[in-house]
């Protein structure tokens, strides 16, 4: 992967090349391998590179052979190479940037429909003065935009885009809610004032006379009950697509790994590496936390002796989130969404050592209903149907005493509180509740973050539809992204191919959640390859016991970041209810890591993007 950045200035005047150098500087992690700046007119685009195919051609920005497009490009074409085949182009490069603008240049811009991949690209059409900014339909790789001030400009990452500002942006206060609500703010809002992402599935048209144009051009397809769907069909179809997929993301002139946590989704895409390239030396990475509770290092070693993989292990203490924190808020452009952020990037730093390209697991519990949640679903939406009044009431009172081994069921009941179906959706990876959300905001702005085609009278597919466009891209994606480029590793998660994605939505929700189980679909296929006993183990998921540290080496930390003098937390929140809650984690006889978490992810960027100041009036 790479970093892209540029400018499209609607006064017409020159793009300073100084100026796409110093955006450039600003994506050096993304691309270290080289780097390169073009304008033309009002246009001018910044482009670092991390090499991956082609490793000595394909230099960017490149422009096509008639002279008209111009195009910087992030990411991969996995079926470059196919799409070359039906191309009638004087091509001078053997990678997949050229078939890009070969396949433009050919077909237009609707040849973005044929690519199987990765990407976040700019291209600049010089005969009609149009920029086209395009992301990739699931969100896997990042692109931010503002316009404003006489411009347009864009790049992978904020901090690329600061440099070509007149004033650095405030925070976005009103977006406060939205990061409360669910530890990320969903596209196209960010929490810097004025700085948009682009929706995954998106494409954005920069006119010359200064309009901005966003455009869809993929969706998950509708539920397809043509082909009468049986287990063996459903489990087959999944199978072939998932080694489609697996088979494609190992496209590389470079040597590939596997991050593997021991759970369904990693050990069955290192299972189909080891069988797609037999011989070979398979590196695979997993992270321990040193807490019994939570410690997946054992179940990762037998999926690693079964497959007799390369296998290496980070240890993740304490102390490396207070080293790291800082570092990587900085890399992120936003708070830390998870607490296992910090230990993505230990294992990209380890895996770089040894491989630039890495695979992961992220996609599988959102096609295929992989969170406890999901088996919850539908007894939470027959709760809907009690009275709003009753049900928040209950919640209400019943909440504050749930102790902390029954937080799933604290969750679920706030969830059957909620009056909406798409509040019921997203709350529960919620970290406050509306009103705890009120009390902390009082006085602010507040934004409602509007997700595209959630409704469904299948509660367990509207779900999926709101993981997919919301939880997905702003949270895990764009942690993966971030983590693993500030180590300067190319992430490729194999099971978000857009083809998988489309077979998934197609098959029946029934397939997903059945005979009790979570993900039945995707464990069946892991069944036939991955040991039973990592299929049928309870799932534990990449937890940090962060309940412990916030008792221990991080109360400090916790306490001053949080109310002492300066803080933004302290200072735009209500204090007493931060205060409160911090008390009653400390008792321990309740578990509030997550919302801590998040009121301290919050604080630590500011600090990184602002400093330690108070907060802004309000």
């Amino acid at each position: 992967m790479c970093g892209i950045a540029g400018i499209h200035r609607l006064d017409g005047t020159g793009v300073d090349p100084a100026l796409l150098h110093a955006m450039a500087d600003r994506l050096g992690h993304r691309g270290p391998d080289d780097r390169g700046v073009w304008t033309h007119g009002a246009a001018g685009f910044a482009h670092t590179r991390l090499s991956i195919i082609d490793l000595h051609g394909s230099r960017q920005p490149m422009t096509s052979a008639d002279g008209r497009f111009t195009l910087a490009f992030n990411g991969e074409i996995f079926n470059y190479r196919r799409l070359r085949e039906d191309l009638q182009y004087p091509f001078t490069t053997d990678g997949d940037t050229e078939v890009i603008l070969a396949g433009i240049a050919q077909r237009g811009i609707g040849f973005i429909d044929r690519l199987v991949g990765q990407f976040a690209f700019a291209l600049h059409d010089s005969a009609t003065g149009i920029t086209h900014l395009v992301r990739d339909r699931l969100g896997v790789l990042p692109l931010y935009y503002t316009h404003g001030d006489g411009a347009v400009v864009f790049a992978s990452e904020v901090k690329a885009i600061l440099p070509a500002l007149p004033r650095t942006p405030s925070v976005d206060l009103a977006s406060l809610d939205s990061y409360l609500y669910g530890r990320s703010v969903p596209a196209p809002d960010t929490l810097y004032e004025g700085i948009h992402k682009l929706r995954p599935g998106h494409r954005a048209e920069v006119h010359p006379d200064g309009r901005l144009e966003v455009l869809r051009y993929w969706q998950p397809p509708t539920e397809d009950n043509t082909p009468r769907w049986t287990e063996q069909s459903a489990v087959d179809a999944v199978d072939v697509a998932v080694t489609q997929a697996v088979d494609a993301a190992l496209v590389a002139d470079v040597p590939v790994g596997a991050y593997l946590s021991g759970g369904v989704d990693s050990s069955l895409i290192v299972a189909k590496v080891a069988a797609l390239r037999p011989g070979r030396t398979v590196h695979t990475f997993a992270a321990g936390f040193g807490d019994k509770r939570n410690d997946e290092l054992g179940w990762a070693r037998i999926v690693a002796d079964a497959f007799e993989t390369e296998h290496h292990e980070v240890h993740v203490d304490a102390s490396d989130f207070e080293d790291l924190w800082p570092r990587l808020t900085y890399f992120r452009d936003a708070p830390l969404s998870e607490p296992a952020d910090i230990a993505v990037f230990r294992l990209a730093e380890a895996a770089r050592t040894t491989v630039r390209v890495i695979l992961s697991g992220e996609g599988g519990d959102e096609l295929f209903a992989g969170y406890p949640k999901y088996r919850a679903a539908r007894a939470v939406q027959l709760a809907s149907h009690l009275p709003a009044g009753l049900r928040a009431s209950l919640a209400n009172s019943i909440d504050p005493r749930l102790p902390a081994r029954l937080g799933r069921a604290r969750i679920a009941l706030r969830v059957a509180a909620m009056r909406n179906a798409e509040d019921r959706y997203r709350t529960w990876f919620a970290p406050f509740t509306a009103s705890e959300r009120a009390q902390l905001l009082t006085g602010l702005p507040r934004r409602t973050a509007q997700l595209p085609d959630t409704n469904s009278d299948d509660v367990i597919r509207a779900m999926l539809l709101t993981d997919l466009w919301s939880w997905l891209p702003d949270n895990l994606l764009e942690r993966g992204d971030r983590m693993s480029m500030a180590a300067s590793l190319e992430l490729r998660p194999p099971l978000l191919d857009h083809r998988l994605v489309e077979l998934a939505f197609r098959m029946p929700s029934a397939f997903k959640v059945r005979h009790g189980s979570t993900k039945w679909l995707l464990k069946e296929v892991a069944r036939r390859y991955v040991p039973s006993e990592v299929i049928d183990r309870k799932k534990v998921g990449f937890r940090v016991p962060l309940d412990s540290w916030f008792r221990g080496g991080l109360r400090e930390a916790m306490w001053d970041r949080l109310t002492g003098p300066g803080s933004f937390v302290g200072e735009t929140f209500d204090r007493t209810a931060v205060q409160n809650l911090l008390t009653r984690h400390e008792s321990g006889a309740f578990n509030e890591e997550n919302r801590i978490f998040t009121l301290m992810s919050l604080e630590v960027w500011h600090e990184a993007a602002f400093g330690r100041t108070a907060a802004p009036a309000h």
